[in-house]
């Protein structure tokens, strides 16, 4: 070992202190093993179930990194693999080269040449190979076997390091991704309200919360399904681990099993790094899936396999990932009426539903409104930097006459709106700023709001689009509700009415969704799924 060449361990060594990518470390890895064994081709293949893939080569064309070289279709490299020592093939062996026609320069068969190779092992186990070619027969004859092993034991000591280096990145992302769930999940959750309907929701939330029963959130939109996921979640033994929420509704088909499962790689195009889905992140935690209703029948089956077992699978990857994570799931749909009409799937529902837990709307919890009024008024005066800001009586007055259809979001951005206009009209400097009536503008939207049970997801704001869109076509929509209500129901005349409103909307825009959507004062993402509710 004296006279050894020990400058490529030098640069091996040095290489494992570089802040280099995978792919980058095992290339200067064989360029290492080529200055220290002279040799016109070097590969490094990793072994995949029954067929072995280039991770790194010198000498091959581009062509041979796609190759996928299935072991027993190339008895050199089976021979490699099933010997624990350097396997040295004779210059005149008849097995057949798996690089024929992928050396650069020699298209053709290879003819006689000095061939050798090593299996890599990591922690015992197989992990793949080394192979080595020279031109020139008798290339090999002078190394010396314990050098040659010297060189294969810092292949493999390379590969391990960089597995740990891998996995320590892997492992801080995650933890990084865990520690910001962590930190949303600490902020308040405060569910304010006296009235009887809130009361038995929170004694609802009180017994269900320790438990590991999932959860079924119900309830129309703005209501505060969120905002009770937390609180379950606060309450549960699982408090000081991730809350991690996935909104279903946002999700584009064709990543939802990403999102939801994570993904290794090079798992899909634009996969340039591995990275945890949500039921990593939420390990020993909480998992609040909003609008799971929105979640497509594919993307359904999915999850309803990581539920079952909680077993998951990174897309692009055969290691299965066991997880221990609490589900709670909400919904302003009737998933009831979607499971009967084929929309959503009955074992998925069952599986969601162990405990359904319904949160009531705002008309149906008395004067909470002034509570959350107050809370609302002391946080916007907060932000917007005023000294106080107060309701007058005829503010309060107007805001016990409404129906709410928006429910308590719809609270909180009339309020600002409101705080808005008065300090407009008062000034900023003003000790106290009171909001009148005329600063909330209900007049124009009261008598327009219907139930909010029957509006999907937003309520429609059509406040002013009669004048926008066409004042024939509104009042024909209001004459034929007037008529049809007392003979169909308020459901199917609400339907009617929204689904005339749209039609009449697509019709000024030339059919553009999102010129529409901005029209109607939605979200396009909800005017779509109000479409296709309503059959349009």
């Amino acid at each position: 070992m004296t006279d050894m060449n020990i400058s490529p361990f030098i640069d091996i060594v040095e290489d494992l202190n570089r802040d280099l990518s995978k792919a980058a470390r095992y290339q200067r890895l064989v360029l290492a093993i080529q200055r220290a064994i002279p040799c016109n081709v070097v590969a490094l293949l990793q072994l995949k179930g029954d067929h072995l893939l280039p991770v790194a080569t010198l000498g091959l064309t581009d062509e041979a990194l796609a190759r996928q070289f299935v072991i027993e279709k190339h008895p050199r490299l089976a021979h490699i693999l099933s010997n624990s020592q350097i396997t040295r093939f004779d210059s005149d062996s008849e097995l057949p080269d798996p690089y024929d026609g992928l050396v650069s320069g020699h298209e053709e068969q290879l003819q006689v040449h000095d061939c050798m190779g090593a299996a890599i092992f990591i922690n015992g186990n197989v992990w793949g190979v080394l192979t080595l070619d020279a031109m020139q027969a008798g290339s090999f004859n002078a190394l010396d076997p314990v050098e040659t092993r010297a060189y294969i034991a810092a292949v493999a000591a390379v590969i391990k390091t960089s597995q740990h280096i891998e996995a320590l990145e892997a492992k801080v992302e995650h933890n990084h991704q865990v520690a910001q769930r962590l930190l949303e999940t600490v902020s308040p959750s405060q569910i304010i309200g006296k009235s009887i309907a809130i009361n038995d929701m929170l004694n609802e939330i009180n017994t269900v919360a320790p438990s590991n029963l999932s959860v079924l959130i119900t309830g129309e939109t703005g209501v505060g399904k969120e905002l009770v996921a937390k609180s379950i979640h606060q309450h549960s033994t699982r408090k000081n681990k991730p809350l991690v929420q996935i909104n279903c509704a946002a999700l584009p088909e064709n990543i939802v099993e990403s999102e939801l499962f994570g993904h290794v790689k090079g798992a899909f195009s634009g996969a340039i790094n591995g990275r945890s889905g949500r039921f990593e992140l939420a390990d020993g935690g909480t998992l609040f899936l909003d609008e799971v209703g929105e979640l497509p029948l594919s993307a359904q089956a999915k999850l309803l396999r990581a539920l079952q077992n909680g077993e998951i699978q990174r897309v692009g990857s055969d290691n299965v990932i066991t997880v221990d994570v609490r589900i709670v799931a909400a919904t302003n749909r009737d998933l009831q009426l979607e499971v009967k009409e084929g929309r959503f799937r009955a074992d998925l529902y069952h599986r969601l539903s162990v405990y359904p837990l319904h949160v009531p709307p705002l008309r149906e919890r008395a004067k909470d409104y002034l509570l959350l009024s107050g809370y609302f008024l002391e946080k916007s005066q907060h932000q917007l930097g005023v000294a106080k800001l107060r309701l007058q009586q005829s503010a309060i007055e107007q805001l016990s006459r409404y129906d709410w259809p928006g429910n308590v979001r719809e609270l909180e951005h009339l309020l600002s709106r409101a705080a808005l206009r008065a300090i407009s009209e008062q000034g900023r400097q003003a000790s106290i700023i009171s909001i009148a009536s005329e600063h909330l503008n209900l007049q124009l939207t009261q008598n327009l709001s219907v139930e909010p049970a029957l509006i999907d997801n937003d309520t429609l704001s059509i406040n002013g689009i009669a004048t926008d869109i066409d004042h024939n076509i509104d009042h024909n929509i209001d004459h034929n509700i007037g008529e049809n209500i007392g003979e169909r129901g308020l459901r199917a005349a609400t339907d009617d009415y929204q689904r005339n409103i749209i039609n009449a909307a697509l019709k000024k825009e030339h059919g553009n969704l999102a010129a529409t959507a901005r029209l109607l004062q939605l979200d396009r993402s909800n005017l779509i799924r109000s479409m296709r509710r309503l059959n349009l």
